[in-house]
């Protein structure tokens, strides 16, 4: 008997982050042996019992976890599938990887380049995207026209956007990068943030990178390749 919660059952099984599971599993779409369960920390036993999402059987089966690094290129959406038919992170993949159902741990608009993490881990994605967890993210930007030392101080300080202020950011030129102008890091991870962030200002974001997330950094990863974390790498991450 190999017993744990549902909600782990259904990370586990890497059929999306924690978040959305748990979602699913209060909505009603989850079944465990034909009765639909909404408590998020049932036991299930990953051997013998019969789950189903949306009517569908889930694989409970054990199953190795995956982290893998992407050098995300422009104009590759983040995303498991596209209904427009753009072609997805997943898309990229080489084919050893095409059939474990891995998906992006958190975004990156279709435009910027750099780190994007893949998994089937949900507890790992919830782990590094959760808010609370306050992963440092830093990106190079390239922006038409200098920013002043008053808009540099306005970044640092918090910028008002239509969700709020910003969190502080740290902002310093990109003096190893010359084709960007300066290097941002931030804490938070909401939609488009950096280049909103300088469009608030007046500046238009011409190109965005991301570099590091926590202490893993991008390194000489050329675009469009992957590799897989090691074990160092992704212990240093969770614990950071």
């Amino acid at each position: 008997m190999a017993t744990t919660t549902l909600l782990k059952a259904l990370t586990q099984a890497g059929l999306g982050s924690r978040r959305a599971m748990a979602d699913a599993v209060m909505r009603g779409r989850v079944a465990v042996n034909g009765e639909t369960v909404e408590n998020l920390k049932h036991p299930v036993d990953v051997d013998s019992d019969a789950v189903t999402l949306d009517g569908r059987a889930v694989e409970l089966l054990p199953q190795k976890l995956i982290y893998i690094m992407l050098n995300k290129p422009a104009g590759v959406v983040t995303s498991v599938g596209d209904r427009w038919g753009r072609q997805t992170v997943v898309d990229i993949l080489p084919d050893k990887y095409r059939d474990i159902r891995l998906h992006p741990v958190g975004r990156l608009d279709r435009e910027t380049t750099g780190l994007l993490l893949l998994t089937n881990d949900g507890d790992f994605t919830h782990r590094i995207t959760h808010p609370r967890y306050e992963q440092e993210k830093e990106y190079l930007v390239r922006v038409e026209g200098r920013l002043s030392s008053e808009e540099i101080r306005s970044l640092e300080q918090g910028v008002e956007l239509d969700d709020g202020v910003t969190h502080r950011a740290v902002v310093h030129e990109a003096e190893d990068a010359p084709q960007f102008s300066y290097r941002v890091i931030i804490h938070e991870g909401r939609k488009r943030q950096v280049r909103r962030m300088f469009a608030a200002l007046g500046h238009r974001v011409v190109s965005l990178h991301r570099a590091r997330i926590g202490p893993l950094q991008l390194g000489a990863l050329a675009e469009g390749e992957v590799r897989e974390l090691a074990v160092e790498e992704l212990s240093r991450l969770i614990d950071s």
